[in-house]
């Protein structure tokens, strides 16, 4: 038996840091296979336990060794509506290949990539419609469509409920769209889970801003008897040092947006972002390796991760640092920016350099104390403060709820973050309705707004069967 997984066939660094294809090209037939024998399929099934949405690993995998792909998908799909989205973006090496039995002595087996290679063969050779199960006769509203949205609307779909997912933005998705740069998930990968969700009935309607467009109450008027709130984290956090508020400063939020859904990255863009120079990064998760080897693709002569913490505690997935340093991001670490510079002519306030960035300025940090975490806490060192000459600054610290919904809907509690506050079920404290996924606990991952989802789909189910 191998005792490493089998590597993930890519494209070159050296290519692919001047392109928006996708890095990683996928398993062949043959490749997913042999990872599969490696699977030991463990009668306690430790990886189950370890995966938000409960996939049955063993299960799934056992059907790729035998070369039966139709009915490793059917395993799949029945815990996950978005295999080929979680195969791609979710981060295994902390979840089930964390707790992989094979990964005790040698290396896990490759579960995400074999999701992958699943996914995309029943994409690429299967066109039939699902069976819908009968109606139930009960209407279900879901806001937003991202992770946690578009879950709870497949779980419910397929028990036979009427769901119509309201989204703000111009394409379904969410944060898998408008976040996810192309080369990571690209976005007919996405298209492709969402159509397969409108097969099962799920309606969509883009452009509708909840707490705009729409209230919750007004919701609940045209006839739904419960609402998700899957509205995700879309509030960027800043630092608060001067200089923020230059003109070639942005939030990851703006920066990935504009590249993703309104195509900065085309040769004359409608709205463009950056061309060339040197840009800086602030963070260290992945939204800031996004937004970094975004940055590189469009152009930027120098790209800079500047981060407080060393390598060690960098947040990202170990698989994107490594991309990102095989493309040439330049690590900088335990620095802390104090003060972002910019340019200014008096002379002439027409100058179209005003207000653009000329540097950051930073402070080097070394590690003290662990903090409430665990994580060694970075502490300033006094008169060590230097500067960075650069042309965008793009910040990457986190986001937090979005307030509109809660401005707008009366009885909605929400904690000092803004997260909306739920019971282990999902249940906010407005009777019917519910929410998961970033809106409740911030930014988080992919497949945890996942679980979220599923969590509440399950509720609302056990909710309106009551009603019954």
């Amino acid at each position: 038996m191998n005792p490493k997984k089998h590597e993930m066939p890519s494209q070159a660094p050296e290519v692919r840091a001047h392109n928006f294809n996708e890095v990683a090209l996928g398993y062949t037939a043959e490749i997913a296979i042999e990872e599969a024998k490696r699977c030991l399929e463990c009668k306690n099934r430790p990886c189950v336990s370890a995966c938000p949405v409960q996939i049955q690993i063993p299960e799934f995998i056992h059907e790729i060794k035998e070369g039966n792909f139709d009915r490793a998908y059917d395993v799949i799909y029945q815990s996950s509506s978005l295999p080929a989205v979680c195969g791609r973006v979710c981060p295994q090496e902390t979840q089930c290949e964390s707790k992989c039995t094979m990964g005790i002595k040698f290396e896990p087996v490759g579960i995400g990539r074999l999701e992958r290679f699943v996914a995309d063969w029943h994409n690429d050779n299967t066109c039939e419609n699902p069976l819908k199960p009968e109606p139930k006769g009960h209407k279900v509203a879901i806001i937003g469509s991202g992770p946690s949205g578009l879950t709870c609307a497949g779980d419910l779909a397929k028990k036979g409920y009427e769901v119509t997912v309201f989204e703000a933005l111009h394409a379904a998705g969410g944060v898998l769209v408008y976040g996810i740069p192309e080369f990571r998930l690209p976005k007919a990968i996405v298209a492709q889970e969402v159509e397969a969700l409108k097969q099962w009935g799920v309606t969509v309607e883009t452009d509708v801003v909840v707490g705009k467009t729409l209230t919750i109450d007004e919701i609940f008027d045209m006839g739904f008897e419960a609402i998700f709130i899957g509205s995700g984290a879309g509030l960027p956090n800043f630092m608060h040092i001067p200089g923020e508020s230059l003109k070639t400063v942005y939030s990851a939020n703006e920066f990935l947006t504009r590249s993703n859904l309104m195509k900065a990255y085309k040769d004359k863009p409608t709205t463009p972002i950056m061309k060339g120079g040197n840009v800086a990064v602030v963070g260290g998760g992945n939204v800031a390796m996004d937004a970094a080897r975004t940055a590189l693709r469009l152009g930027a002569d120098n790209v800079y991760i500047v981060y407080r913490r060393s390598m060690d505690e960098l947040p990202a997935r170990k698989e994107e640092v490594e991309h990102a340093v095989e493309e040439g991001i330049q690590f900088n670490l335990l620095m802390n920016p104090v003060e972002i510079l910019g340019y200014n002519n008096p002379d002439d306030p027409r100058d179209p350099k005003n207000g653009n960035v000329t540097a950051i300025r930073c402070i080097r940090m070394e590690l003290g104390e662990p903090d409430e975490k665990g994580r060694r806490r970075p502490v300033e060192i006094p008169g060590s403060e230097f500067e960075i000459p650069v042309d965008t600054v793009v910040i990457a610290i986190g986001t937090s709820p979005n307030p509109l919904i809660k401005k707008t809907t009366k009885g909605l509690e929400v904690n000092k973050r803004g997260g909306i506050i739920v019971d282990e079920d999902g249940l906010t404290s407005r009777e019917g309705v519910y929410a998961g996924g970033d809106a409740v606990t911030g930014a988080a991952t992919v497949i945890s707004a996942m679980g979220a989802g599923k969590t509440a789909a399950a509720a609302i189910d056990k909710y309106l069967s009551g009603k019954e």
